[in-house]
């Protein structure tokens, strides 16, 4: 049994030169993928290429403090994510911190202005119907006539659409007196007070209103129009404050920016669909009628039936109970009217529209809807000079103990340090190659902790040397020649080497899980530097040294290929005598 395992293991001796070309073609082809792609570079994180870190903080919901649980966190991490990438900033990172907050950096760059202005709008998204509007400080509950510019032209699929350019939330214009106009308001906020006034609050069901026309519902509704008449939109304190506590299935109050800058508040009945009814969103440039940036939506199946409820009963209304508001965080972001039953599944919404605010509007329908209310604690703009200059502290102590360890090689190891020296430039080969292409792929950046990581993995693949070389020493400190000294100290160099990586590997993996935020970065380069120290040294260190015990400076023992015996102490070799044999009795004799 044991000659086909000597076999064996001298086939695969003789055959070094395949696992160096194995990994030489791994290198070959990480490199020109690398370049394929056109990622020549890694990633940087925040640190380095400077940008905006956002802490954001979920607030509960009175009597739902329930909500705020990982299932919701990863969803509004995942929402956030696509709302930030939805607008080419790919660089941005995530991620949740604690129970109840979320970190947010984003990179310095072409978008990054807008994207930090989008995921601080973390609330939900509700289409409400429009009960009253008027310009901000505008007296009583006036509400706007129709425009004498004419309506949009009709679309053949009856796409909703909004205002034209000089109507587009425009200024109040009373048409009827305060008296019959607060009536109008009062029989619309009774009339959306039912048990089936919201379809989209989510299991919130609101409460019948009394019998009659008086009773609470009026109550309630002249109370509204009294906060409406006081509402000054234009005080940002006043604006923050607007809503709050509102649930999606009772009226509110609005406010929102008109297209000439103004500020108009609002009347809003109960929310009839919300955010996650909008399947998909996007900005498109309307060449063919010349409508200009416009934004189509397409809705779930059940999004679109509750939007085709809404906007048949909006139809049968005068202005500007025709309309509804897309509300965000309190804020109307538009109020398109409608004036038909809508009922294809998707909407065009049209009007003064440029293409900047024809994207932003379509990113908060696709990704505006999350499951948490978030307050913004902390912003903090972190520039690239500063981590530009850690970055280059970071590499030139980085370069210093690259330095001490060839001093080292060189000093004590000699011939052997160029095998060490030529294992380490292949490491660094697979580590950029590795960080560039993964960047893109799964979104790893390179930051400071990350450098420091790969500072590290320095002094621990250069371990893995030194346990080898000192086997190959040893076995000829006993008297073997090199080429058998190699083979003999590879098993016991091994076992060590693969003990002391998973022991590495173990704490940076644990590391990975128990932490947050850039420790991340670290022990995930501190991780993937180990495994990669595996590959070198079993592919690339091993092999090397099995070839080099052939040629003539290592073999013949050198005094400058660190494997000279006698500087080394080697003990002579071994010299069995032969004793007489005693003879051996058999049968026949």
């Amino acid at each position: 049994m044991a000659t086909p395992k000597k076999g064996r293991n001298a086939s695969a001796q003789s055959k070094p030169g395949r696992s160096l070309a194995l990994i030489l073609i791994a290198i070959a082809a990480l490199t020109g993928g690398m370049f394929a792609s056109g990622h020549t570079k890694p990633r940087l994180g925040i640190d380095l290429a400077g940008g905006t870190s956002i802490t954001l903080r979920a607030v509960p919901e009175a009597g739902n403090e329930a909500a705020i649980n990982k299932t919701n966190m990863d969803t509004a991490v995942s929402i956030m994510e696509r709302r930030v990438n939805g607008l080419g900033v790919s660089e941005s990172e995530v991620q949740t911190q604690g129970r109840e907050n979320i970190i947010v950096n984003i990179p310095k760059g072409t978008n990054s202005e807008q994207a930090r202005k989008q995921v601080g709008t973390t609330a939900k998204l509700y289409f409400r119907p429009v009960i009253a509007t008027e310009i901000a400080g505008g007296q009583g509950t006036a509400s706007p006539s129709p425009s004498p510019t004419g309506s949009p032209t009709d679309k053949p699929s009856g796409k909703a659409t909004d205002k034209p350019e000089a109507t587009d939330k425009g200024s109040a214009s009373p048409s009827a007196s305060p008296t019959t106009q607060g009536r109008a308001v009062t029989d619309a906020l009774k009339a959306d007070a039912t048990p089936s006034a919201s379809a989209s609050d989510k299991g919130d069901k609101a409460s019948p209103s009394p019998s009659g026309s008086g009773g609470t519902a009026e109550g309630d509704a002249n109370a509204l129009q009294a906060k409406y008449a006081k509402l000054d939109c234009t005080d940002e304190k006043t604006r923050s404050s607007v809503g709050d506590g509102v649930k999606a299935s009772e009226p509110t109050l609005a406010c929102g920016k008109n297209a000439q800058g103004q500020w108009q508040k609002y009347i809003l009945g109960p929310a009839e669909v919300d955010g996650t009814d909008v399947d998909k969103a996007q900005a498109v440039l309307n060449t063919q009628t010349g409508a200009g940036w416009t934004v189509t939506m397409d809705f779930t199946d059940a999004g679109a039936k509750k939007f085709a409820d809404i906007t048949g009963k909006l139809a049968q209304n005068q202005s500007p109970q025709n309309q509804f508001a897309i509300v965000l965080d309190g804020d109307v972001v538009s109020d398109p009217y409608v004036k038909q039953a809508l009922t294809g599944g998707n909407a065009e919404i049209s009007g003064n529209f440029n293409q900047q605010s024809a994207q932003d509007l379509s990113n908060m329908l696709s990704y505006g809807a999350l499951p948490l209310t978030f307050k913004v604690d902390s912003m903090t703009t972190v520039t690239a000079a500063l981590g530009g200059d850690q970055l280059h502290a970071g590499l030139i102590a980085g370069a210093i103990g690259l330095a001490l360890v060839v001093i080292y090689l060189l000093a004590y190891y000699r011939g052997l340090s160029f095998i060490a020296i030529l294992s380490l430039l292949v490491s660094a080969a697979l580590t950029y190659t590795l960080m560039s292409l993964l960047g893109p792929a799964i979104g790893f950046a390179l930051n400071l902790p990350a450098v420091c990581g790969a500072i590290v993995a320095i002094g621990i693949t250069a371990d893995s040397f030194i346990v080898y070389f000192e086997r190959v020493r040893d076995e000829i400190r006993e008297g073997r020649s090199l080429r058998p000294a190699v083979e003999r100290a590879w098993p016991r160099a091994r076992r060590t080497i693969l003990v002391s990586d998973f022991v590495s590997f173990l704490a940076a993996a644990v590391l990975f899980i128990v932490t947050v935020g850039k420790v991340q970065g670290f022990a995930f380069t501190l991780g993937l530097t180990t495994l990669l120290d595996v590959v070198v040294v079993f592919l690339f260190t091993k092999p090397l040294l099995t070839l080099m015990a052939r040629r003539p400076f290592f073999a013949n023992g050198h005094k400058w290929s660190g494997l000279d015996p006698k500087s080394l102490g080697a003990q002579p070799p071994l010299r069995r005598t032969r004793r007489p044999s005693a003879p051996v009795e058999t049968k026949e004799a």
